[in-house]
């Protein structure tokens, strides 16, 4: 059961994210997903790997699919089961069904297949993609308390800072190009328009839920700040794929292309940390950087 629950290589991903410290709540896992998943009727039947914590596979006491999710910071479950329930209702948007702020424990709705749009490139269903942007940006700025954008962006560039340093990546991504791109984005962060935003859109955040419903967003950090902030992954897709960052961004047209362009050139060393820190430079990756300089 422990290596359903957290195996090595998931450990490893939460020590990276959180430090050593995060060591006691992973040996304390196993008996916190016992207690949930008796109250909440759960039976576990796999897990998904993750940074921010664990997401394990349920079926409910009439074989349902459910989804429980667990993180060592009760802020981060908390800003994320906050945030769903702001966007409850949309279609597009994965759905709570109960949480347990003190224990950092939210029960989501399962998807079926579920499967993440990572892996096909700009293959995307861009009209989707669209509607889920406007889905997100829609609702009335909540009365709840969210971070804002420059707290998000700052927070995203101290731990990659952290990440960067005495890494494969740092030959070909200098700390001194890092700084340039955090101020770029941190002043970007002070302007534009402001929306609840997912803070963490890219397509291993939005899952297929099948022909009648389609793509649904999963996994927020949300915040408060320019919409734009949420395009950017999307528009990189069809430059990953060989087209230009010009054809991405005419895919989204109901953001402000100029912000999703200066969001897609400040927060590009984000996007090419994590094939250069595995050692794996591609022309996607030094177009990146060429853009970050």
């Amino acid at each position: 059961m422990m290596k359903a629950i957290l195996d090595d290589a998931a450990r490893a991903r939460l020590v990276d994210r959180f430090g050593p410290q995060v060591g006691p709540w992973c040996d304390a896992l196993p008996a916190l997903v016992a207690r949930l998943a008796e109250r909440w009727s759960l039976t576990v039947v796999d897990a998904r790997p993750g940074n921010t914590g664990r997401t394990l596979l349920c079926h409910g006491p009439e074989g349902e699919s459910r989804v429980l999710k667990l993180c060592p910071d009760p802020e981060i479950s908390t800003g994320e089961a906050t945030a769903l329930q702001t966007w409850a209702g949309l279609s597009r948007v994965v759905q709570v069904l109960a949480v347990d702020f003190e224990e950092g424990a939210v029960l989501l709705e399962g998807l079926e297949p579920g499967t993440q749009l990572t892996g096909r490139g700009a293959d995307v269903p861009w009209t989707e993609v669209g509607d889920l942007l406007a889905q997100l940006h829609s609702v009335r700025l909540p009365s709840a308390r969210f971070p804002s954008l420059a707290t998000r962006v700052r927070l995203m560039f101290e731990l990659a800072e952290r990440r960067l340093r005495g890494s494969a990546a740092e030959p070909r991504l200098p700390l001194e190009l890092l700084h340039h791109a955090r101020a770029r984005a941190e002043d970007l962060a002070t302007g534009g328009p402001v929306a609840l935003l997912h803070g963490d859109l890219h397509p291993g955040n939005v899952l297929d839920a099948g022909p009648a419903r389609g793509i649904v967003a999963i996994d927020p950090r949300p915040c408060l700040g320019d919409p734009a902030f949420d395009g950017v992954d999307w528009a990189l897709l069809p430059m990953a794929a060989g087209a230009t960052l010009d054809e991405g961004v005419a895919k989204l047209p109901g953001l402000d292309a100029d912000r999703v362009r200066a969001w897609c050139a400040a927060l590009a060393p984000l996007v090419a940390m994590a094939p250069l820190r595995a050692g794996a430079p591609t022309p996607f990756t030094e177009a990146l950087l060429e853009m970050a300089r």
